[in-house]
């Protein structure tokens, strides 16, 4: 009997002490368990200081300068780039090899004066006729030469004129192509033309053409002609190619 009383009093005791145990357990883990976040909150953050958050602005700062300032210059470059591009277009304005003939197409044009600017043919005698101006001498002259005559003559009503003329058309360089071929005729020379360019302009050979005994006449500087031979069969064999020369005006090629 006292051997069960000692007992029944030992397991009410252990049963209170694990009660408060569990009681105790409860509270001590959710205690820990937030005492540990704050920790580990307070331990991850980083204080911001005056002084560091002033230096990050500088350099923020000073890359957004640097990129403008590259930008600007970028910009600059460019525009430099166009200006040069087109002074250097306005210097290729002029041929100065190029002598005006008859039957050439100019276009003049004086700056903000479109009443003066025009597109005109030269006439058979070598002239043009223009307002203000009256006619002047073409033929025989660079396009230069000709801006600086009708410069010098619009000064007397234009304050400081600026001319520009340009061969739009060259129609009095041309070559001559006689004999048996399908369009005799004169045909306006352009580019590098050549003998094999003159003979299929003018539509190729009639029935019975001698086509080994073709020559060029063409005049000398002092006077009188030369006389070059064309042997088309060679030719287009590829035999003696130096035959097939580059045209000049008024040259006359013969197809007998």
């Amino acid at each position: 009997m006292w051997a069960f009383a000692v007992g029944n009093r030992i397991g009410n005791r252990i049963m209170v002490e694990s009660s408060a145990q569990r009681q105790t357990g409860q509270m001590q883990p959710e205690q820990s368990r937030r005492e540990f976040i704050m920790k580990r909150r307070a331990n991850h953050s980083i204080p911001i200081r005056p002084g560091v958050l002033l230096i990050a602005l500088c350099g923020f700062a000073f890359v957004l300068s640097a990129s403008e300032i590259s930008a600007s210059g970028l910009q600059s470059a460019a525009a430099g780039t166009s200006a040069a591009e087109s002074a250097s277009t306005a210097t290729k304005g002029h041929d100065a090899s190029y002598v005006i003939g008859n039957s050439d197409v100019l276009a003049i044009t004086v700056w903000k004066e479109p009443d003066v600017s025009r597109s005109i043919p030269v006439r058979p005698d070598g002239k043009i006729s223009l307002p203000l101006v009256g006619e002047i001498q073409a033929t025989g002259r660079t396009p230069l030469q000709l801006e600086e005559e009708i410069t010098a003559k619009l000064q007397t009503y234009i304050n400081k004129p600026e001319v520009t003329v340009i061969v739009q058309e060259i129609n009095s360089e041309k070559f001559n192509i006689l004999g048996r071929v399908v369009k005799p005729g004169s045909y306006p020379l352009s580019g590098a033309a050549t003998v094999l360019d003159a003979i299929a302009a003018a539509g190729g050979f009639q029935d019975f053409a001698k086509q080994k005994s073709i020559y060029v006449l063409r005049s000398n500087p002092g006077g009188g002609q030369s006389r070059m031979a064309f042997n088309y069969k060679d030719v287009v064999k590829g035999k003696h190619p130096e035959q097939n020369i580059k045209l000049e005006p008024r040259d006359t090629i013969v197809v007998p």
